[in-house]
C-alpha cells in the first residue's frame, strides 16, 4: 500500500511488528515510549492523535530511534530517563538502568524505617540525631533519592567509584530537590569516607547497596 498514509497508529503498528521480529522485550511499549520522545509528548497523547498523518521530519527521528533500539540500544539510554517509585531520573550510558526490582529494596528500607521510629524523636530525629542512611554504588541515586523524598528528615551518604555515574547523581538529586539531605562521595565501598571525628560518626542506621 504504496499511497497509505503513515499515521500515528500506522508507525505504532508497524514498528511494533518490526520490533517483535528483533526479539524485543516490550515491542509495543517500546514503540510508544520512542514515538512519544520523537513527537515531544505523553505516550498517552499519541492515542488521540492516532489518525494523524505523522510528518517527515517525525518519521526521520523516530526511524534513527528505533534503528538505534534494534540494535540493542535500551530504550531509556534513548530518551534519558527512566521512571522509578512513580519518579522520574535522568539515566546515560554512565549509570545502571534501574531496574522495577530494585523498587522493591527503596520498599525494605522505607518499611526499616518505620520500624526505627520507635527510637526517634517528635522531630524524628534518632537521639543522636537524624535517621542515616548509606547508598552504597548509588549510580543514577534512585535509591538515595527516594529515601530523601519518602523520610524528609533523614540523612544520606551517597557513594559511588564513577566520578561520571556521581555526576547524574548530582543532576537527579537537583531536579528532585533533595541536596539538603543528600552527601555524595566519590569512593570504593567506604575506602574514602571522610575521617570520622569520633566511633560514632561513621555508623548509619541503615546501609543499602543494590
Amino acid at each position: 500500500m504504496p499511497d497509505t498514509p503513515w499515521t500515528i497508529g500506522r508507525l505504532l503498528t508497524w514498528t511494533t511488528d518490526f520490533l517483535g521480529e528483533k526479539k524485543a522485550d516490550s515491542p509495543r511499549l517500546d514503540a510508544e515510549v520512542l514515538l512519544a520522545h520523537a513527537r515531544g509528548c505523553r505516550r498517552i497523547e499519541l492515542y488521540t492523535a492516532y489518525e494523524e498523518v505523522a510528518e517527515d521530519s517525525l518519521r526521520t527521528t523516530f526511524r534513527q530511534l528505533i534503528r538505534q533500539r534494534a540494535e540493542g540500544m535500551p530504550v531509556a539510554y534513548l530518551v534519558g530517563f527512566r521512571e522509578f517509585f512513580s519518579l522520574p531520573f535522568l539515566v546515560t550510558p554512565e549509570v545502571l538502568i534501574p531496574r522495577p526490582e530494585t523498587e522493591l529494596l527503596v520498599v525494605r528500607i522505607l518499611d526499616l524505617a518505620k520500624s526505627l521510629k520507635k527510637g526517634l524523636t517528635a522531630d524524628g530525629l534518632t537521639a543522636d540525631g537524624p535517621l542515616r542512611i548509606a547508598d552504597i554504588g548509588t549510580g543514577s541515586g534512585v535509591v538515595a533519592i527516594c529515601c530523601a523524598k519518602h523520610l524528609p528528615d533523614c540523612q544520606v551518604t551517597a557513594t559511588d567509584i564513577s566520578e561520571s555515574a556521581l555526576e547524574v547523581t548530582r543532576k537527579n538529586i537537583q531536579r528532585h530537590e533533595v541536596a539538603s539531605q543528600i552527601k555524595l562521595v566519590q569512593s570504593d565501598l567506604f575506602d574514602q569516607f571522610p575521617p570520622a571525628e569520633s566511633q560514632d560518626a561513621k555508623k548509619y542506621h541503615l546501609i543499602a547497596s543494590n
